[in-house]
């Protein structure tokens, strides 16, 4: 493939390592890391993951996608991400390929352009994009546990109709012979001085109604696979940057079956980092 058609990555040797044999060093670790996680006996389908460096929360998103793989590991990996508002636009990169330290991730063009013939988008391409690590984090990762894997990734704002693409993303990839996976890209309550939120206070007692309450809700959403209450309570209680993506990727993920959601790690960057500003990070398998 022409280097030309491929977007770059932003965010290599800042956010997570730019070389390959870095990043598998980092990989490994996580997994190990991710040894003593019980998972369910069952068929996953979809995952939602966080998405800020690798140091804070990459092994989260780690043992989220590396469980997924399957001995019959699919065509297509589907992701939702982006930071955006109800109103905004969808977005999607309907041709060429995605830039990771292990090679590139060809788009799937004739499912997006499926896409695109039945939903509005605003269209990227290679040389011109919006900047967005929620997307691109996740995509070493996809490419070290599914190389021969193509990818649909797709900003969607946190509305009802968001919620159609994940139907449709399914149907279309069924109706082509498309085997798919998806994978949904958030992280939850931002909280302190530096985000605008500090109803709570400061110290540890913020940090525990981070924990045990205001991230608890949106979780819980989640995890009962209810699309539209994650958006609701999200907009609510800002405890979703991301809801949008998480609510349709687990609207996808009930298309492929998906009738049970479990939680299989949660932290915080004030575990890495204590500070009066933090975040909260969650991995759900599918």
């Amino acid at each position: 493939m022409s280097s030309s058609n491929v977007r770059k990555a932003m965010f290599a040797g800042s956010w997570y390592p730019s070389g390959a044999a870095e990043c598998e060093r980092e990989i490994a670790g996580f997994v190990a890391e991710g040894q003593k996680i019980k998972l369910p006996d069952r068929q996953l389908v979809g995952g939602i993951v966080p998405h800020a460096g690798w140091y804070y929360s990459g092994s989260i998103a780690c043992n989220v996608i590396s469980r997924l793989k399957s001995e019959n590991p699919p065509d297509v990996i589907v992701v939702f991400g982006m930071h955006l508002h109800p109103e905004s636009h969808c977005y999607l990169m309907a041709e060429g390929a995605w830039e990771t330290p292990f090679g590139a991730i060809p788009v799937e063009e004739k499912l997006a352009a499926e896409l695109v013939k039945q939903f509005s988008f605003t269209l990227e391409t290679p040389d011109r994009f919006n900047q967005d690590n929620t997307i691109e984090l996740q995509l070493p990762f996809i490419k070290y546990f599914f190389k021969d894997a193509k990818i649909v990734a797709m900003g969607v704002p946190p509305n009802r109709s968001s919620l159609k693409i994940g139907q449709s993303v399914i149907a279309l990839a069924t109706e082509m012979g498309l085997t798919a996976n998806v994978i949904g890209s958030t992280d939850l309550t931002h909280y302190g001085s530096n985000y605008g939120f500090t109803s709570k206070g400061r110290g540890i007692r913020a940090v525990e109604w981070v924990r045990n309450e205001n991230d608890r809700r949106v979780i819980d959403a989640m995890l009962a696979l209810e699309p539209e209450k994650v958006i609701n309570e999200a907009l609510a209680s800002q405890n979703a940057c991301c809801a949008g993506a998480a609510a349709t990727a687990i609207e996808a993920a009930k298309h492929l079956g998906a009738n049970q959601a479990d939680e299989i790690a949660y932290a915080t960057s004030y575990d890495k980092s204590p500070g009066d500003s933090f975040v909260g990070y969650v991995g759900i398998v599918m």
